[in-house]
């Protein structure tokens, strides 16, 4: 019940490997902007009102995004992780052997990349 007979048409004869739900949304970004260009929407905040707006049958919810596409806690778990490893790796002292003046091997504990890995983690499961 959202779209036309002749939007449904050209929705279903556009050629996409990817899901084409988010083509209503662009359609209608489009109208929003013709709309603030030809004046009938008369400033940006309003604009603004118009594409952000989240109430029932808001053109910005006209097609829902099916939640197995976002795999937010798969991803940010690997970037943690992906992180803190930088973190271990990144932040070594240097070497002494090499010469360098006023630096020497420091073979402690990594008191705040760890701090840091528990803080990201924690937040994580919250």
């Amino acid at each position: 019940g959202f779209l036309t007979r002749s939007e449904r048409r050209r929705l279903e004869g556009l050629r996409s490997p990817y899901n084409k739900f988010w083509v209503p949304c662009v359609w209608f970004g489009a109208l929003a902007g013709r709309a603030r260009s030809e004046g009938r929407v008369r400033d940006d905040c309003a604009l603004k009102l118009l594409l952000v707006s989240r109430s029932p049958g808001a053109p910005a919810r006209c097609v829902p995004v099916p939640a197995r596409c976002v795999p937010v806690p798969q991803v940010v778990t690997i970037a943690v992780y992906t992180f803190f490893l930088t973190c271990l790796v990144g932040r070594q002292f240097l070497d002494p052997a090499q010469g360098y003046a006023g630096h020497e091997l420091d073979l402690g504990v990594p008191v705040f990349t760890l701090l840091q890995f528990f803080f990201y983690v924690g937040w994580l499961k919250v």
